[in-house]
């Protein structure tokens, strides 16, 4: 394997770094959603901590070594999750953050980044016009950009999931993740190639919003001109070449999911599971639901990563 950016030793040292709320989460074989599934399904619970999503393990160590630095304020763009996690982070350690979002994130996400004391900056666009507002606003105040996949902080916090998951698996088993920014697939990734690398490591994401997993097929950074998605959490259009290259050394696949394939996995999730997702946690069901060969017979592990949706869309999806 070519060298990452990430290294196994600092991921495990992260552990000491970041609040255990966010360690340890829920891993457990989910037998009733296996059933209808056709293989063996274990869920990696992300959503049982304060921001009900993995973000926080990655801005624990951003705020923390920016406290050390000496650093009083950060500045990021969030599709939301990100922006609630380091508003979390940043509060502990009395740091002020401002999060810049696009007015389409769902309102649930934007009033708890409020809620969680960071200033909410709200731009009339997409994710990357907020991601090009944060920018301006950092280089402006002269305050810490957080960029998540970028930051390595973000990735190797993500990672510490991988190594909650090393002894739970095998060979010729199969771990499912979100593909967005690609933090959580390149951190989880990292640690399975290096500590388990008979397991297959699979990133999922939808069909609107293809541009990294597109990338990841053609070896380059392909970008798109739009997005259209329910899984707003995982819906960027510019792909971060540094990221892409740690990608292509971590994971042995790439697929697209379709939006009704993600709704039936949120409503396949709620009753079989008893879960609350946003359409991103169900990625990795929506992809076993697309191809059910590849892993009928299987251990599969599919990791929820959030659960910060919007009740009345919620419920407009799970009950068509």
């Amino acid at each position: 394997m070519r060298q990452t950016r990430l290294d196994l030793d600092r991921i495990r040292a992260a552990r000491n770094v970041i609040d255990p709320v966010f360690l340890t989460t829920p891993l457990y074989r989910c037998e009733p959603l296996g059933r209808q599934l056709g293989c063996t399904t274990s869920i990696k619970l992300e959503t049982a901590n304060p921001v009900r999503s993995f973000k926080g393990r990655g801005t624990e160590l951003v705020t923390s070594r920016l406290a050390e630095q000496g650093g009083m304020a950060a500045v990021c763009a969030s599709a939301g999750n990100l922006g609630q996690a380091l508003g979390w982070s940043g509060r502990r350690r009395g740091l002020d953050v401002t999060v810049v979002a696009s007015r389409f994130a769902p309102t649930v996400k934007l009033d708890r980044i409020r809620a969680l004391g960071a200033q909410l900056e709200v731009v009339d666009g997409d994710f990357e016009l907020a991601r090009t507002r944060a920018v301006d606003l950092a280089e402006q105040r002269g305050v810490r950009l957080v960029e998540d996949s970028l930051d390595i902080e973000t990735c190797e916090g993500a990672a510490t999931i991988g190594l909650e998951l090393v002894n739970a698996l095998s060979s010729g088993d199969a771990v499912l993740i979100a593909l967005g920014g690609g933090a959580m697939a390149t951190g989880v990734g990292h640690v399975l190639r290096a500590l388990a690398p008979g397991v297959e490591v699979i990133c999922v994401q939808p069909l609107g919003a293809p541009a990294m997993t597109l990338s990841w097929h053609e070896r380059r950074v392909v970008t798109t001109d739009s997005t259209d998605t329910i899984a707003d959490g995982v819906a960027g259009r510019y792909p971060i070449p540094a990221v892409l290259d740690d990608l292509l050394q971590v994971v042995d696949d790439a697929v697209l999911v379709s939006e009704a394939s993600i709704v039936t996995g949120m409503r396949m999730l709620l009753e079989h599971a008893g879960l609350v997702v946003e359409p991103s946690a169900a990625l990795g069901v929506a992809a076993i639901l697309e191809d059910p060969d590849r892993f009928a017979g299987r251990h599969v592990v599919t990791i929820i990563c959030g659960g910060n949706v919007d009740l009345a869309a919620y419920q407009r999806w799970v009950q068509r």
